[in-house]
C-alpha cells in the first residue's frame, strides 16, 4: 500500500479542472482555517486542543491529494492552493512553537529562510510566484514536519511528559528540517533551470 500518491487510478491522467469548487480545495480551505485557530489555542495555553489542530490539519494534507485523484478532482487551483498551505502552516507553526518556547530557535531558522529564498528568487528570476511540480521529498518533508509537531506539543500536554516523547519528536523535526534543505536545494536548481530554459528559447525565436 502506497502512501504517496495514493488514490491514483490507473489512467486517470488528464488536464487538470479550471474550476476551484472541488472538494479536495475545500479541504485544503479547512487546513488555512486551522492555522489561526491553532495560534489561538497556543496563546490561551490549550495544549490538547493544539494537538488536535495539529493533527486535523496534518490530516488534510494527505486527504485532500487523496480525494483529488481518487474523483479525479485535480484542479489548476489546487496545485498551487494545496503547497501554499503546506508552507503557510509549516511556518506559522514553526514561529509560534518558538514564540511560545515550545521549540528552538532553529527551527524557525531552518524552516523560514529557505522558503524566503526560494520567494525572493522567482520574483527576481520570474516576477512573480513559481508554481514547481512537488517532489517527493518535499512531501516526506512536510508529513515529517506535520507528525513531528503534533508530538513535541503533546509533551506539554499533562500526562503525556514522558522523555521517550520528546526525543521522537525532536528527531522527526530534526529529519524534516534536513529533508527541508534538501528540497530547497531541489527547487532552488529547478527554477534556474527553468529560467535558463525559457531564456534559450526566447533567443532562440525569431524576433
Amino acid at each position: 500500500m502506497r502512501l504517496i500518491g495514493a488514490g491514483g487510478q490507473a489512467g486517470s491522467e488528464g488536464v487538470a479542472l479550471s474550476t476551484a469548487w472541488t472538494l479536495p480545495n475545500l479541504i485544503t480551505v479547512v487546513r488555512f482555517l486551522g492555522v489561526p485557530l491553532f495560534v489561538w489555542f497556543i496563546a490561551q495555553q490549550r495544549f490538547g486542543a493544539a494537538v488536535i489542530t495539529l493533527v486535523v490539519m496534518g490530516g488534510t494534507d494527505w486527504v485532500d491529494g487523496y480525494v483529488a485523484r481518487r474523483l479525479n478532482q485535480v484542479s489548476v487551483i489546487g496545485t498551487w492552493l494545496d503547497p501554499v498551505a503546506d508552507r503557510t502552516a509549516l511556518i506559522v507553526v514553526a514561529v509560534t512553537f518558538v514564540i511560545a518556547d515550545i521549540a528552538p530557535a532553529w527551527l524557525v531558522w531552518t524552516i523560514v529562510i529557505p522558503d524566503v529564498i526560494i520567494i525572493v528568487n522567482a520574483l527576481i528570476l520570474f516576477r512573480g510566484p513559481l508554481h514547481l511540480p512537488v517532489i517527493t521529498v518535499g512531501k516526506i518533508r512536510t508529513a515529517l514536519l506535520l507528525v513531528g509537531a503534533p508530538l513535541l506539543l503533546l509533551h506539554h500536554v499533562e500526562g503525556f511528559g514522558q522523555e521517550w516523547l520528546l526525543v521522537v519528536a525532536q528527531g522527526l523535526l530534526a529529519a524534516g528540517c534536513v529533508l527541508h534543505l534538501v528540497a530547497f536545494y531541489a527547487y532552488f536548481t529547478a527554477a534556474h533551470r527553468k529560467y535558463r530554459l525559457e531564456q534559450a528559447e526566447q533567443q532562440s525565436c525569431p524576433s
